[in-house]
C-alpha cells in the first residue's frame, strides 16, 4: 500500500511560511515608520543644530557618524535623521561616508592597537572562527556578504574584521555592500517630515519604500544563502582535516 503523498502538506506549509514572512515585513515597516514619526521632534532639534552649521553641516554629520561608529554607538538613529535633514540622496551619501570612515578606523584600531580587547569581546561568537577561515580564502567577497547579512552587530563587525586576514583595500571596497541597508533607513527617515503631501505623493512615497525594502530583502536573502554555504564549506573542510587517518 503506497504511503500518502506529503506534497499537499508541503505546499500548505510553504504558503504559511510566505504569509508569515509578508506579515513580518509589513510589521517591521510599520514599526520603523512609527519609530521615524516618534523620533521626529528629536530629529527636528538635531536638524536645527546641523542647519545652523551652514556649509559645514555635512562635514559635522559625517565626522559625528564616524565617531559614533568607533564608539559602539548604533548609527541607525543617525541614518534615519540624515533622511530628514538632507533628503534621500544626500542623506544616504553622508551616512555611507560617515559609516565607512568609522568602519575603517575601527578596523585599523583592532588590527594595530586593540587586538587583545577585541579577541576577548568575540569570545561570545564561536562561529567567528569559521568566518575567519572563509575570509582567509575569499576576503573581499566574504566581507561584502557580512555587510549585507546582519550576522554580527555592525560596530562589532568592523573591529572583528580587523583581526582577520583580509587586506585593507578589499575591506574598504566591500563597504559598498552597506548601501542597500543605508538606503532603507534613510528612506524611512525622510518620512518623518511629510507635511503638505498630497495623497498621490504619499502613495508614490510608500510604493517606493516598499519596492526598496523588497529589493533589499531579496539581496539579503541571496547573500545569507551564499554566506551560510561558505561557512558550511569551511566547517566541513576543518572537520575533514581533523579526521584520523587509518593505515
Amino acid at each position: 500500500m503506497a504511503a500518502p503523498s506529503s506534497q499537499p502538506e508541503s505546499k500548505g506549509s510553504s504558503k504559511i511560511q510566505i504569509a508569515v514572512k509578508i506579515v513580518v515585513v509589513l510589521a517591521a515597516l510599520v514599526a520603523l515608520f512609527f519609530l521615524g514619526r516618534f523620533a521626529a521632534p528629536y530629529v527636528e532639534q538635531f536638524k536645527t543644530w546641523v542647519d545652523g552649521l551652514g556649509v559645514w553641516a555635512p562635514v559635522a554629520f559625517i565626522l559625528g557618524y564616524a565617531v559614533a561608529t568607533v564608539a559602539f554607538i548604533p548609527g541607525s538613529a543617525l541614518t534615519l535623521a540624515s533622511g530628514t535633514i538632507f533628503g534621500i540622496g544626500w542623506g544616504a551619501l553622508y551616512s555611507f561616508v560617515g559609516a565607512t570612515i568609522g568602519a575603517c578606523l575601527a578596523f585599523l584600531i583592532a588590527r594595530y592597537l586593540a587586538r587583545g580587547a577585541i579577541e576577548k569581546k568575540l569570545e561570545g561568537y564561536p562561529r567567528f572562527a569559521q568566518i575567519d577561515r572563509a575570509i582567509g580564502r575569499d576576503g573581499g567577497k566574504m566581507v561584502a556578504l557580512l555587510r549585507l547579512v546582519p550576522f554580527f552587530p555592525f560596530n562589532l563587525l568592523n573591529y572583528a574584521l580587523g583581526l582577520t586576514g583580509v587586506k585593507f583595500l578589499p575591506y574598504l571596497l566591500a563597504s559598498f555592500a552597506m548601501l542597500p541597508g543605508t538606503l532603507v533607513y534613510v528612506y524611512i527617515g525622510s518620512l518623518a517630515d511629510q507635511t503638505g503631501k498630497t495623497p498621490l505623493e504619499w502613495t508614490v512615497t510608500v510604493v517606493g519604500l516598499l519596492a526598496t525594502v523588497v529589493v533589499v530583502g531579496l539581496v539579503t536573502k541571496k547573500a545569507k544563502q551564499a554566506l551560510d554555504s561558505a561557512i558550511d564549506e569551511e566547517t566541513s573542510a576543518a572537520e575533514a582535516t581533523k579526521e584520523p587517518h587509518h593505515g
